[in-house]
Parts: structure tokens; C-alpha cells; sequence
């Protein structure tokens, strides 16, 4: 191995990614698809309402990549995905665990998200990692790498804005 592809997986390894849904977690609940776009299901429910607080709480850590962990890139496309997010967040967006060129993108939505997220996360050697999800299933063995939103309340709800604080500085130090 050359000195370059040394450096590659050493700069892999030190990666700081965070995993992000949209639904449940920047917004209450979900969002639905129309004619005219991407809407939320209810009129009192402001799309992407709680992503200044993302924002303001990931500004200490200004590594942190984003990779989206959400049902609107199989839906829309990652770029349409990535450009629905403030320009702030956007910025940081540098992948999705969806790709429409994996031999199993037809059944990725069957897929548990914790399955989706994990895969991504081995096939990219990643030790320093986070999620942030309202659906948590086939990621039991590595709670300590998520934040479970409410999908109710998102990262509205201030004990889940002080959950991610704590976890944001457990692994991206």
C-alpha cells in the first residue's frame, strides 16, 4: 500500500458523520408527497421547522459531516433531498445511505433504517458516528450512537435538544 492509500483510510477513519431523517426529526411527523411538492401532513406543521436548532447545536462542530438517512432520497433523488435543507445544513451534506445504483435499491425502504445506517457505516469504517431518528430499528446494539427523536415533537422537544448535545460531544469530542 502506498503512502496516499494510508492516508485515505486514516482520513476515513477519522470521519465525523451524522446520520439524519427529516421526518420526525426536523419536522413533526411526516411529510406527504402532492403535485405541488413535498408538503406536511398538517397545516399547524412548518417543513424543516426545528433545523435551526441543528444547526445552532452542530456550530461547535465544524467537521460534522451530514449524510442523509432519510425516505425523501429514494423518493426524490439525493440532490432534491439535499437541496430541500437549509443552506446551512446543505453545506454539510456530503452523501446518503441510499444510492439508486445498489442491487438492492428496489427493497431498501424495506429495509430496517438502523440496517441502512449500519451498512453505510461499515462499508465506510466509521468509528465516529451519530443518528438522529425517530426510527431506531436494527440499531440495538449501537444506542449509544443515536438520538430517537419523538416523531411527535422532533428536536423541538428541549430533553431531545439536551440528548444530542451530550452525544454530539461523546463522539465528535
Amino acid at each position: 500500500m502506498n503512502g496516499n492509500n494510508g492516508s485515505i483510510c486514516k482520513l476515513e477513519l477519522g470521519r465525523q458523520v451524522l446520520f439524519l431523517d427529516f421526518d420526525g426529526v426536523l419536522h413533526r411527523l411526516s411529510a406527504i408527497r402532492t403535485r405541488r411538492g413535498i408538503t406536511a401532513n398538517s397545516p399547524s406543521i412548518q417543513l424543516f421547522e426545528f433545523a435551526p436548532i441543528l444547526a445552532d447545536v452542530l456550530d461547535p462542530y465544524g467537521n460534522v459531516q451530514i449524510v442523509l438517512s432519510t425516505s425523501w432520497v429514494p423518493i426524490l433523488g439525493y440532490q432534491r433531498a439535499r437541496d430541500a435543507l437549509p443552506t446551512g445544513l446543505r453545506a454539510r451534506v456530503v452523501g446518503a445511505t441510499y444510492h439508486s445504483q445498489y442491487a438492492d435499491a428496489g427493497t431498501w425502504a424495506l429495509r430496517p433504517r438502523g440496517e441502512q445506517i449500519l451498512r453505510y457505516v461499515w462499508t465506510n469504517r466509521l468509528t465516529n458516528w451519530l443518528a438522529i431518528d425517530d426510527d431506531i430499528n436494527g440499531l440495538g446494539q449501537h444506542l449509544s450512537h443515536v438520538v430517537r427523536c419523538d416523531e411527535r415533537f422532533g428536536l423541538g422537544e428541549v430533553e431531545t435538544q439536551k440528548v444530542l448535545r451530550v452525544r454530539l460531544a461523546e463522539q465528535f469530542r
